[in-house]
C-alpha cells in the first residue's frame, strides 16, 4: 500500500474513535502517532490500530500522556571517571539475558567487548523477574522473529547449561482443555504446529494419560496439548552464568553505570556519555530492555517504541511441589486476542512451584510492585489448573515488566540511520528462550560490521565452560565430607531453608562478577530462598559480607542505593 494512502486509512480510523486528538504520519520506517490523550490505555488503542501487517514497519508513539507524569527512569547516584577515555570495541548497553549471552558469544573473537548496566547487579529487570519457562513455541505461529528464535534456542539450552554449569530440567508442558469438542480444533493446531511450525514435539494426550502423569491436575481436563521440550531453568542465575563466562574469557562488565547521552555525527555514534565518563566505542549493542527505545532515540535511530507490561508471579513452599511435576495451564478456546499472558503452574529447578504470571499494560518501566487484585487474579485461575494450591503455601511474590513492541515481535536489526548500531529490543517473553540463538546471530552481525575495517579473528583461547558454586546440599556424604575437610567453611550451615553453606557464600563473593549485598549474594546461592525468605539467615548473610569486606555491618546493602541494612547494636558487629 502506497504511503499517503495508508496514512489516509490509519487518520480515518484513529479520527473516528479519538475525534482529532491523535494523527498518524507514515515515514520511511516507522509509523508515528502523536497528539494528547488522558488514558493509557486509550494511547495503547490508537498505536495498535496503527500496526501493519508489513515486515519493518513499527508503530512509534509520540502521544503525550495528559494528567499523569510518566517516570523518568532510576539512575545510580555514584559519580566516578572509571570509564573515562574507553575505546571498546563493543559497547553492550544492558545486563540482562540478552546482553550478557551477547558479551559471552562475542569472546569467541578477539575483540575488547565491554557491558554496562546502570543497576547494582546483572538480571534485576525482566531477566530476573520471570518464571523462567524454556518455550517449546507451539503457541507462535510461523514468520516472527520470535517463532524463528525459540525453536533454534529451544534445541540450544541442554548443550548451554551444561557448558555454563546452570540447572535445567526438561520437564515438559502441558496445555489442558476442559472441552472435548474442542478436541478436533487442537489436533489440527498441533498438527499445524508439528509440520508447518517445525515444533515436531507437539502431540496431544488423552485426559486419562494426562492424569496417569500429573494426578493432581484439574480432573475436568479431557485432553492436553504436550510439548516434552519445555522445560524450566533459573532466569537469574544464567544471565550471570553467561556474564561469569563472558567475564572469564575477557570481556568487562561495569555495573551502576548508566547512559546519559550520546554524540553522533554523519550517522555514527561518535562517543557515549555515562556517569562514569565517556565511552569511545566502535559499535553499540543496544540491549536495554524497557529502555532500548530511550537508547534508540539517544543515538538518533528511533523507529520502534516500547510499551512496558507488568506481570505477577508467586511462589509456593517445596511441600506443594509434588502437585505439579512439569509446566501446567488451563486453556479455553475464544476469540478474544488480548494480551493476558496465559501464565500457568511451572516446577521450578529448585522444586518449588512457580505460578503465574498475568498481565497489565502500564506506563511505569519501573513499577515492581505487587497488587493484591493481581495476586488474587492469578491464583483464581491457576486453581482450575490444580485445585490443591494453596494461599498458605504462598512464600512470596515478585513482579517484572516486559518490554514489548506495538507489533509484539523482537527488533534484531543493525541500526537503520545509526551505522555503528545494532539493536536487541522488544525480548520478552520467550526472550529466555531465544537467547542462546540471538546472541548468534547479533555477535555474527557485530563481527561482520567490525571486519570492514580489519579482520577479525577468532578467539582459540576461548573457554566456553563455566565451573559454578558447589551445591552442598546436592552432593554425596562422601563429597560432602572431602569438601568440608579441605574447606570447614563448607561445613557452617547458614540458610537451613537451602541448605546454603558459608564456603558457598563466600565463593559468590569471590566470583568473576562479584556483587556483595545480601540480593546479590541471594542470587547466586540462594540463601533467604526459602519459607523463612531471609527472617533467620539473612543477618547471618549480612555479618559473612561485612567480615568479608572489613566494613561496618550497618554499611552493607541489602541491594543497591539506600538500602543499608541496620540491625542496630548487634552483638560482634564491628
Amino acid at each position: 500500500m502506497k504511503r499517503d494512502v495508508l496514512e489516509e486509512k490509519l487518520n480515518r480510523k484513529l479520527q473516528k474513535r479519538f475525534g482529532g486528538k491523535v494523527t498518524a504520519t507514515v515515514e520511511e520506517d516507522c509509523i508515528r502517532v502523536k497528539g494528547h490523550l488522558r488514558c493509557w490505555e486509550d494511547i495503547l488503542e490508537a498505536c495498535n490500530m496503527c500496526v501493519v501487517n508489513h515486515a519493518g514497519i513499527h508503530v512509534v508513539n509520540d502521544v503525550l500522556l495528559d494528567g499523569a507524569e510518566v517516570p523518568k527512569m532510576r539512575t545510580p547516584s555514584l559519580e566516578d571517571r572509571e570509564l573515562e577515555g574507553c575505546k571498546p570495541d563493543v559497547l553492550i548497553i544492558g545486563g540482562g539475558i540478552s546482553g550478557c549471552s551477547i558479551a559471552r558469544e562475542l569472546m569467541k573473537w578477539k575483540l575488547d567487548v565491554l557491558l554496562v548496566d546502570k543497576e547494582c547487579d546483572l538480571a534485576i529487570h525482566a531477566s530476573g523477574r520471570n518464571d523462567g519457562e524454556v518455550h517449546p513455541g507451539v503457541d507462535l505461529g510461523r514468520g516472527t522473529l520470535k517463532q524463528k528464535y525459540v525453536v533454534r534456542g529451544n534445541q540450544m539450552y541442554d548443550q548451554i547449561c551444561k557448558e555454563l554449569d546452570v540447572p535445567f530440567q526438561q520437564c515438559g508442558q502441558y496445555v489442558g482443555f476442559t472441552d472435548a469438542w474442542a478436541y478436533p480444533f487442537v489436533w489440527l493446531y498441533a498438527w499445524q504446529r508439528r509440520h508447518i511450525c517445525k515444533v515436531t514435539d507437539t502431540c496431544l494426550v488423552s485426559g486419562k494419560e494426562l492424569h496417569k502423569r500429573e494426578p493432581h491436575l484439574n480432573p475436568e481436563f479431557k485432553f492436553a496439548l504436550y510439548n516434552p521440550s519445555a522445560g524450566c531453568v533459573c532466569p537469574y542465575g544464567l544471565t550471570i552464568a553467561y556474564g561469569e563466562n563472558a567475564v572469564s574469557n575477557g570481556a568487562k562488565v561495569s555495573l551502576n553505570t548508566v547512559v546519559l547521552d550520546m554524540e553522533v555525527a554523519e550517522g555514527t555514534i561518535q562517543s557515549v556519555r555515562t556517569n562514569r565518563g565517556t565511552i569511545y566505542p566502535k559499535l553499540v549493542i543496544n540491549a536495554a530492555g524497557v529502555f532500548a527505545d530511550d537508547i534508540a532515540e539517544m543515538a538518533g535511530d528511533r523507529f520502534y517504541s516500547i510499551h512496558p507490561r507488568k506481570g505477577t508471579d508467586f511462589i509456593m513452599d517445596k511441600k506443594s511441589g509434588s502437585l505439579v511435576k512439569s509446566i501446567s495451564t488451563l486453556k479455553k478456546l475464544t476469540n478474544n486476542k488480548t494480551h493476558t499472558k496465559g501464565g500457568g503452574i511451572l516446577h521450578t529447578v529448585h522444586d518449588n512451584l512457580l505460578v503465574g504470571p498475568n498481565a497489565v499494560e502500564t506506563y511505569e518501566k519501573e513499577n515492581f510492585s505487587t497488587e493484591q487484585a493481581s495476586i488474587d487474579a492469578v491464583f483464581e485461575k491457576q486453581k482450575l489448573t490444580a485445585e490443591g494450591i494453596s494461599k498458605r503455601d504462598i512464600i512470596t511474590y515478585f513482579a517484572g515488566v516486559r518490554p514489548a513492541t506495538f507489533e509484539e515481535d523482537f527488533v534484531i536489526e543493525q541500526g537503520r540511520k545509526t551505522k555503528n548500531l545494532i539493536h536487541c529490543a522488544g525480548i520478552q517473553s520467550p526472550g529466555l528462550t531465544t537467547a542462546p540463538a540471538v546472541a548468534m546471530d547479533v555477535a555474527e552481525m557485530a563481527v561482520k560490521e567490525l571486519s570492514k575495517d580489519k579482520p577479525i579473528p577468532m578467539n582459540k583461547d576461548f573457554q566456553p565452560v563455566r565451573k559454578g558454586i558447589p551445591r552442598v546440599k546436592n552432593l554425596s556424604e562422601e563429597e560432602k565430607d572431602r569438601l568440608i575437610q579441605e574447606n570447614p567453611d563448607y561445613g557452617v550451615i547458614v540458610c537451613r531453608c537451602e541448605e546454603i553453606s558459608k564456603g558457598e557464600i563466600l565463593d559468590a563473593l569471590q566470583s568473576p562478577i562479584p556483587v556483595a549485598t545480601v540480593d546479590g549474594i541471594k542470587k547466586r546461592v540462594r540463601p533467604g530462598m526459602g519459607r523463612c525468605q531471609g527472617g533467620f539467615c539473612m543477618p547471618l548473610v549480612t555479618r559473612i559480607i561485612s567480615e568479608y569486606l572489613n566494613v561496618p555491618i550497618e554499611q552493607v546493602k541489602k541491594a543497591g542505593d539506600g538500602s543499608v541494612i541496620n540491625y542496630g547494636k548487634t552483638k560482634g558487629a564491628k
